[in-house]
């Protein structure tokens, strides 16, 4: 809030306050006409003083009505006028002492409502006023009525607490209408929706900490954490994560592991609603984020849930604010906690976009959301094409959407280059779409998904559902990508994911005369809504303002402009700009070979004017890029390899795991791991295990007979982001038992390290049985057991008498009863 605005409005409140006696708190309504300082037996003002008070309040509330309606008290008439306008709202005021109302009641009409009251209680306040005069007298007393409301509500405690209620109820109900939904790709039957309940799409994520240890849901991650800074790439489930736990707050339908959260009140906070104004203070956080009900709120609200530690605050997508932006959000990251203690706050970002430790100093954990495991994958395919046989009546059209869905899991486990697109959610999506929509036939590579998505999701979708142009307009593909690009192009250009619904119209409007197939069709206002209706790219996640339904989309939308446009030095100069990334990488992917030369060698050029860590990052997104050109002169791969070959030794732990978003071409160029320390060769191995890439196995070959228990540590950690039986014969099977606790995370895991013999400690990290594990374990070898999931409660662990090894049980969470734990077996749960 501007300081002189902050003034004016406190001046107005101690105004307001002067008309009504002071009194202690309250545990019921109270009567207005009780209230008021200028009658009764305790009163400390006249009615002589309210002309006084009247005048004043004008003066502050002017500013007020000259914001909402655009237009000033003409100065000529204003001294003429104002002693019209001063008896008039003192004449209102004095209705205060008749109007038949309690505060609680008032207070729940709203000023507009609570002002005709007033009116009625005050029919000859306006009999002096011209026409205009009154017009403003009307809008004077609706602005001074919303300041007494804000008065009686903060006043009694017993308002404040009803009215509240009253509000995180309705709030409450808005939280799972905005999103209790999700999109699935694709899945656009006829009559079918375009989104699903959250419950029947939502995979559940995991996550992990630094890497070393194995994945764990992210719920149970969660669990227990009140700061929390999570790490995910485009696509990964990051804002998935951030709906899934503010429908649940909001509902009050919570898993085990998260009861703690029960009775919060969840803030939803996209950071590409802040606009450049940074993190909102409390009050504004609605307004912020443009929740439609926001003037609702009663006043002091969130300041109060804060205050009392009740917030849930997710703040979702740093990587979307500008860069030069990103400390000042640190900044609040830092204050508001700080201000408001026990309150959880889960933060979430590009991995690129924020460094390791951005928020440590303020007690933050930072988990990182991994790669889709292979049975990730398998649940997703699976979920997937049970929500699109919801629809489905036909038992024909059942059966072949039954063979699609077994054909595509063999095709994922089999094929490399679809195992390496189906990573996260959004991938797995489209893949499931694609290979419906193409009957069975799947693209390749990541530039030949996002052209077949595009013409699934522009052109065949409404083509192959028989539907007639909507409002008259039939476009083709190509214009369409055409005006999205000039969308998305836009947003890059000005640092934005989201823009208002108005610059958008304005944008189409200025390109629709160069698309004549599309400028015959209709003007700006048409064309715009068009794409919002049949594209399934565009949506309106809050009235004014529109997005594309996922950033990859635009990104890929913006790279394919900057290609068309041969704006490559526009790339360059923007390449040590973390949220450029993918454009640049799609541009690659995009561009001819003589045009991938020219950017690659740009980014390998020397700038006068760039610091060292922006060098480096443009060297190592060079090589990044490699992967997605299909055609390039082989001089100029040779160069990109010869400047980056020794910029992939690390030389700390954060810098190993950042090389991983550089893909598999990584693997090429670190070093022989043969003759490094043991230091060197763990930090080795962290690069090569953030690649889910099965070609990592060849190198981390090398490095499974160390000593070291952090690289073995970190060797057994990775084994599910591969082929379980391949890594467990190269590399689990190698591994120096000592002191390394060996993670098993399915059914598969578990038989293959039966097949090894079996290992002294074993950590389980996947929901396995009882009978399962009793079956799967060597009983013979088993001295040390990490159950790292959620057990329950009531938990009997007599079935551990089949281990007569068995010494150390650990379980990560707290149960409500452990019972029936053998003879000599000692327990360590977490926390305990």
């Amino acid at each position: 809030m501007d300081p002189a605005d902050a003034d004016a409005d406190a001046a107005t409140a101690t105004l307001v306050q002067e008309l009504f006696v002071a009194d202690g708190p309250v545990d019921r309504p109270v009567r207005i006409a009780s209230l008021v300082a200028f009658q009764g037996d305790h009163r400390t003002l006249t009615e002589r003083d309210l002309p006084r008070i009247a005048s004043a309040l004008i003066e502050g509330v002017a500013k007020e009505i000259a914001e909402e309606t655009d237009e000033e008290i003409d100065e000529e008439t204003d001294d003429h006028a104002r002693p019209q306008l001063t008896d008039a709202l003192a004449r209102t005021l004095h209705a205060l002492g008749t109007v038949d109302l309690d505060d609680l009641r008032a207070v729940r009409l709203g000023p507009e409502d609570f002002a005709r009251h007033l009116a009625i209680a005050a029919p000859d306040a306006d009999e002096e006023l011209g026409p205009a005069d009154a017009r403003t007298h009307a809008s004077l007393r609706e602005a001074v009525c919303a300041h007494i409301l804000r008065f009686l509500t903060i006043r009694s405690p017993f308002v404040t607490a009803a009215e509240d209620a009253a509000f995180e109820e309705r709030y409450a109900r808005d939280i799972v209408a905005a999103h209790d939904h999700l999109t699935i790709y694709g899945i656009d039957l006829a009559h079918s929706p375009d989104s699903w309940p959250l419950d029947a799409a939502y995979l559940s994520l995991e996550t992990e900490t630094d890497g070393s240890g194995p994945s764990a849901p992210a719920e149970q991650a969660l669990a227990g954490r009140t700061r929390v800074l999570l790490w995910g790439v485009a696509g990964s489930g990051k804002t998935t994560l951030v709906q899934r736990l503010a429908v649940s707050v909001a509902r009050g339908d919570l898993p085990a592991p998260l009861e703690g959260l029960r009775g919060r009140v969840p803030f939803v906070l996209p950071v590409r609603r802040f606009r450049r104004d940074g993190f909102p203070e409390p009050d504004a956080f609605l307004s912020a984020v443009r929740y439609p009900h926001a003037a609702a709120q009663p006043p002091g609200w969130a300041e109060r849930v804060l205050s009392r530690g009740r917030g849930l605050l997710l703040v979702d997508g740093v990587d979307e604010a500008p860069e030069e932006e990103r400390e000042r959000l640190r900044e609040a990251l830092r204050e508001l906690p700080a201000r408001y203690p026990g309150n959880v706050w889960l933060v979430t970002s590009r991995p690129s976009a924020v460094r390791e430790n951005w928020l440590a100093a303020e007690r933050f954990t930072e988990l990182k959301l991994s790669p889709l495991s292979r049975e990730g994958v398998t649940a997703f395919i699976r979920r997937w094409h049970a929500a699109a046989r919801q629809d489905i009546t036909d038992q024909i059209d059942l059966d072949r959407l039954s063979g699609y869905e077994e054909t595509l899991l063999d095709a994922v486990r089999i094929t490399r280059d679809l195992g390496r697109l189906a990573t996260n959610p959004l991938m797995c999506g489209l893949l499931c779409a694609l290979h419906r929509d193409r009957r069975g036939y799947l693209p390749r590579g990541r530039k030949a998904l996002y052209d077949a998505a595009l013409s699934m999701l522009l052109e065949r979708r409404d083509r192959e559902r028989a539907m007639l142009p909507p409002e008259g307009i039939d476009l083709p593909q190509e214009p369409k990508i055409q005006l999205l690009q000039k969308l998305a192009h836009w947003m890059l250009v000005n640092g934005r994911s989201e823009m208002d619904r108005t610059t958008a119209v304005e944008t189409l409007g200025r390109h629709l005369p160069a698309i004549p197939h599309a400028a015959r069709q209709g003007g700006p206002e048409e064309i715009y809504r068009h794409l919002l209706n049949r594209t399934g790219l565009l949506r309106e996640p809050t009235p004014g303002s529109v997005d594309f339904v996922h950033r990859t989309f635009q990104d890929y939308l913006s790279a394919r402009a900057v290609v068309e446009r041969h704006d490559f030095d526009f790339l360059i100069d923007h390449a040590h700009l973390d949220d450029w990334e993918e454009v640049i990488r799609m541009s690659v992917a995009l561009a001819r070979p003589d045009e991938c030369g020219y950017l690659l060698e740009g980014l390998l050029a020397a700038r006068k004017d760039a610091r060292p860590v922006h060098a480096r990052h443009r060297k190592l997104l060079a090589a990044a890029c490699l992967e997605h050109a299909t055609e390039l002169d082989p001089e100029v791969r040779s160069r990109v390899h010869r400047y980056t070959r020794d910029l992939v030794r690390p030389t700390s732990l954060e810098a190993a795991r950042a090389l991983g978003w550089i893909g598999p071409i990584v693997l090429e160029m670190l070093p022989d791991p043969s003759g490094v320390s043991d230091e060197e060769a763990h930090r080795l191995a962290v690069t090569a295990t953030s690649i889910a890439d099965d070609r990592a196995i060849d190198y981390l070959v090398r490095l499974r007979d160390r000593a070291s228990w952090a690289v073995r540590a970190q060797l057994a950690g990775a084994w599910r982001r591969y082929d379980t039986d391949r890594y467990a014969e190269e590399i689990i099977g190698h591994l120096d038992e000592r002191e390394l606790d060996f993670p098993v995370s399915d059914l598969e895991e578990l038989r293959a390290l039966r097949r090894l013999g079996g290992r002294p400690c074993v950590q389980i990290a996947g929901a396995l049985t009882p009978g399962q594990l009793a079956e799967g374990l060597v009983a013979e070898r088993l001295t040390e057991l990490w159950l790292a999931y959620d057990l329950g409660a009531d938990l009997d662990l007599s079935w551990l008498a089949v281990f007569p090894r068995l010494e150390i049980l650990r379980l990560s969470h707290r149960n409500a009863e452990v019972t029936g734990v053998p003879e000599g077996v000692q327990v360590i749960v977490a926390g305990a």
